[in-house]
This record gives C-alpha cells, structure tokens and sequence, in this order.
C-alpha cells in the first residue's frame, strides 16, 4: 500500500510539473489599445490615447485575473479531492467505513469542482456583461 501511494504521489508531482511548464508565456509585452482592435509595444502609440480609460480597463482586468485565479485554484484542489478519494476508494481493500469515506471525499471533489465551474461561469459572464471587461 505504501508502494501505491508513493507511486501516487510521484505522478500527480510528474502531472503538475508539466502543467507549470506547459502554462509559461513569452516574454514580451503586447499592449491592446482602447479601440479593441490595435496592438501596440506602448500605450503612447495609440491614436486615441486616453490614460483614465487605460486606468479603468487595467483594474478590471487584473480584477478579473484576481478573481479567475482564485476560481482556478479551488477547481484544482477539487480535482486533487478527487484523485485522493479515488486512491482511498482503491486501497479501501472492502472496507465500509474507508469505502464511504472514499466516496464522499469523491462526491465533495466533483460538488467543489462544479461550484468552481458555475463561479467561474458566473463571473466572467458579469464582469462582460455588466462592466464590459
């Protein structure tokens, strides 16, 4: 059992590691300008340069990043919920009591994972909707 685990552990370590890698982004700034349609290396360079609108977009947009992050790091504990409570559910060996517990843990995994996908849902159709982010 103590195998099987470890073997567990070094896989979900082997997953997340080429998450992280697979998630690197290039290291050069694009700017949109507040038109929707130009990109520029520098806000200066738009032909309708307005800082106050500038200002706004910036705070909702890291707003919205805050929040996706957030919505992103309670669907990844709940997928890990999961992956525990599938590993428990296969070392349960038949018993009751560890079987059960195996199954809630699996059922609040997929509960949390969608509550995470209806609030990620939820706020992005807000803040489009409403704020025009």
């Amino acid at each position: 059992m103590k195998k099987v685990v470890l073997n567990a552990i070094a896989a979900a370590l082997v997953v997340l590691g080429l998450g992280s890698v697979a998630t690197v982004s290039p290291a050069y700034a694009q700017f949109l300008c507040p038109d929707g349609k130009t990109e520029v290396d520098d806000y200066s360079q738009c032909t309708q340069f307005d800082a106050s609108k500038i200002k706004d977009r910036d705070a909702m947009t890291t707003l919205n990043v805050v929040i996706n992050v957030v919505i992103g790091l309670v669907g990844f504990i709940a997928v890990v919920m999961i992956i525990i409570g599938g590993i428990s559910f296969a070392t349960s060996q038949g018993d009751t009591a560890k079987t059960t517990k195996a199954k809630n843990t699996v059922l609040y995994g997929v509960v949390g994972l969608v509550v995470a996908l209806l609030a990620f849902a939820i706020v992005n159709f807000v803040l489009q909707n409403v704020f025009g982010s």
